[in-house]
């Protein structure tokens, strides 16, 4: 086998991706068709969940001179009434980083493709396409071709199509996505502001809910500002995307010597969902397997939740630390959380995108309304869901399928991280200091048999550690685990890999049950009788 995975696509998802696959140590190719960085920005926003991740490839200091904590959002309609907020969750923040983030994705992507170096199990080749993908029953195999028309075969595991919205290899193989009734064309603008120039344009990101033009303003990194604008139905993309008429459009706000337009492209905002995200041994994650329109900048973030899932799984297969059908979780629990928030996502749209003078004045009262019993507005991060069903514990108390806090913790010799940094991406048994004895001694006792398994163990409270505590307790110094376990009302918690927790209990006997359970999940048939060559190469 030449390779463990082959990824088809180095965009920000392939690129995530292939950073989590050299992390577990994955023998893995990269392709992409370009040689460089596309140097125009596409996605300008994403969330706490994918800076978690950002952060645990070790580049949330490179790239944070390209990223800037995302404003609140107002929705606006004709004569500038506000008729909704949307903000973001107050500190302390429960993933140790900032609930959203606007971001400069040339260099955000440099940034990931430059991490890949670190890993020496993973190989890139740029400038060639994959011509044909076949999936076997023992491996699959992807046919390079160069710019010359050379062309090499290689034997993996297991392929990784991360090839966009156009995708090639789904494409190839007929597969149907599911229309979730949303296709409405904009045009998107970014511009760079002269010096000294702005002043006067919006502190916050604005929905402009006006019937004439519905339109949508972000406040990006640095000089960056962005404007979406409807196209209306007697104009062509090839019009608006000329420079005399973006310059027409930004007009109302700006000078034309106050900025310099970076980029100006069309789009047709779609919410589709891949029927089927798996073909034997490939699988597809990102826009190959889903389109979510912009209004709740989630489009990037549902593809690298895609990389995070499944890549710890590949892992842990490849580890024989657990069965194939592991695997088969993957579109178990992406597919309803990628549909629940592209939902969500197509009814911000549709309120954004009425254009019928009659519907848009119901649509303000309602929303006045609200806004009336509700003046601070909508936490964004309340409209991302956790996950239902998958590979998670039978038993649904407190936590099961949320995502899982991180605090900075301080240990016995002072040393203050986050708590990824402390374990590292592996399941994590974490146990509240204020548990009774019996319960902890319980945990430990069971932690002690699992050393076949990647999982550590910690031991978190809200006071400093005596310096002869074992080794993985720790002090919760934010308080935000601490507390999120008594909101909870659970002692006991398991967090996979991707920060999703397992399972949680209270009680020391269900402590054990829950560990067991786990073990038995992951061997779910026999390690012997599969015939799985990534957990044989």
């Amino acid at each position: 086998m030449d390779f463990d995975l082959v990824i088809v696509g180095l965009g920000p998802v392939g690129a995530v991706a292939a950073n989590l696959a050299g992390q577990a140590g994955l023998r893995t190719l990269v392709l992409d068709k370009t040689n460089a960085v596309y140097d125009k920005p596409r996605a300008m926003g994403f969330d706490q969940e994918a800076m978690r991740i950002f952060g645990n490839l070790g580049i949330g200091e490179k790239i944070a001179p390209y990223v800037m904590p995302y404003r609140p959002s107002e929705y606006r309609t004709t004569g500038a009434r506000v008729i909704r907020r949307i903000d973001a969750a107050r500190p302390p923040f429960q993933l140790g980083w900032a609930p959203n983030y606007v971001f400069m994705q040339p260099q955000i992507e440099g940034t990931l493709r430059e991490n890949l170096a670190r890993f020496p199990s993973v190989t890139v080749e740029l400038g060639v396409e994959a011509t044909a993908v076949v999936s076997g029953e023992d491996c699959a195999s992807v046919t390079l071709t160069h710019a010359s028309g050379e062309q090499h075969t290689y034997r993996s595991s297991y392929v990784l199509a991360c090839d966009g919205g156009t995708s090639a290899i789904r494409t190839r193989l007929g597969l149907d996505m599911e229309d979730l009734d949303f296709d409405e064309p904009w045009l998107v603008v970014d511009v760079i502001l002269n010096d000294g120039c702005g002043g006067n344009l919006p502190t916050t990101n604005v929905q402009y809910c006006e019937v004439e033009r519905p339109s949508t303003f972000v406040v990006g990194p640095d000089r960056c500002r962005r404007w979406e604008f409807m196209i209306n139905p007697d104009e062509t993309p090839e019009q608006v995307s000329q420079p005399d008429f973006v310059r027409k459009l930004i007009s109302r706000w700006l000078d034309d010597d106050e900025y310099e337009i970076w980029r100006a492209s069309s789009y047709r905002f779609h919410a589709l969902v891949l029927r089927s995200w798996r073909a034997d041994r490939i699988f597809f994650l990102g826009d190959a397997a889903h389109m979510t329109p912009p209004f709740l900048a989630q489009g990037m973030c549902q593809g690298i939740r895609d990389a995070s899932n499944l890549i710890w799984k590949l892992a842990m297969v490849k580890q024989r630390a657990a069965h194939a059908s592991l695997l088969d979780t993957y579109e178990a629990e992406r597919a309803p959380h990628v549909r629940q928030t592209t939902l969500v996502t197509k009814e911000l749209g549709k309120l954004i995108c009425e254009r019928d003078p009659v519907a848009a004045s119901r649509r303000d009262e309602r929303l006045l309304a609200e806004l009336a019993a509700n003046p601070q507005g909508t936490v964004r991060q309340s409209l991302i869901p956790g996950l239902g069903t998958g590979f998670l514990s039978a038993s649904h108390h407190g936590p099961r399928g949320q995502l899982f806090p991180q605090p900075r913790v301080k240990a016995a010799d002072g040393d203050e991280r986050l708590l990824d940094e402390v374990t590292g991406l592996t399941f994590r048994i974490v146990v509240s200091a204020d548990a009774d004895a019996a319960a902890v001694a319980q945990v430990v006792s069971e932690y002690e048999r699992l050393r076949h398994l990647p999982v550590e163990l910690v031991l978190v409270g809200p006071r400093p550690i005596a310096q002869d505590a074992p080794s993985y307790a720790y002090h919760d110094v934010s308080g935000v685990l601490v507390s999120w376990l008594r909101q909870h009302d659970c002692s006991i918690v398991i967090a996979r890999p991707d920060h999703y927790v397992y399972g949680a209990c209270q009680k020391p006997a269900e402590a054990s049950a829950l560990i067991q359970e786990l073990v038995t999940a992951l061997s779910s048939a026999s390690l012997q009788d599969r015939k799985d060559p990534i957990a044989s190469t």
